[in-house]
């Protein structure tokens, strides 16, 4: 696993051992990004949150294509010692790293509201449950109002997860599968 596009273009990412953790490949990362660039425009000045992170990649390549700071969050031992690994190389003005389980308490953004957030967590979180996760993030003002949300789960899901999504302040602006994971991009609806 690699950084794929931008300043970090070709460094290495370490992933944390075992199944907690599951990476997003470079194949769906990198065409969930250009699918990220098409909708925004830009990644500058982009404020991110990677709600799951893991190893951090989705963070890290964010913040390589320009986006201006980073909030990595896990909860794991492990997964955190990989992201410190990881960032190793970002000014630490860029990203933080917080341990926490962002369904019982989520970090706010030094910088301002949250432009883009991943939401890549365990296959077996209940979809319902990241449901509740995103309406707190739009009734607490976690998110700017074009923020894009980027969800990403097994496709045994996909049946449950476009009705629950249906029932929030957010549209489905692209759902794509790329084998057995459903990448789906969201954007909170217009007031």
């Amino acid at each position: 696993m690699r950084v794929i596009a931008g300043m970090y273009r070709g460094r290495p990412l370490k992933a944390p051992r075992g199944r907690n953790t599951r990476p997003t490949t470079d194949r769906v990362r990198e065409a969930l990004m250009s699918s990220l660039l098409s909708l925004r425009g830009s990644w500058d000045d982009a404020r991110v949150l990677d709600a799951f992170a893991g190893s951090g990649a989705l963070g890290i390549e964010a913040l390589s294509r320009g986006a201006s700071f980073a909030c990595l969050c896990d909860r794991d031992k492990q997964a955190l010692a990989m992201l410190k690994a990881n960032t190793s190389f970002i000014e630490s003005d860029h990203f933080c790293i917080n341990r926490v389980d962002v369904l019982s308490r989520l970090p706010r953004c030094r910088q301002g509201a949250y432009d883009i957030v991943f939401l890549d967590p365990p296959y077996a979180l209940d979809p319902d449950d990241v449901c509740s996760l995103l309406e707190t993030m739009i009734r607490d003002d976690y998110v700017d109002r074009q923020a894009l949300c980027v969800y990403e789960h097994d496709n045994r899901f996909d049946l449950e997860t476009l009705p629950a999504f249906s029932r929030l302040e957010w549209e489905l602006v692209k759902h794509k599968a790329y084998g057995d994971t459903i990448v789906d991009i969201v954007k909170r609806k217009s007031v």
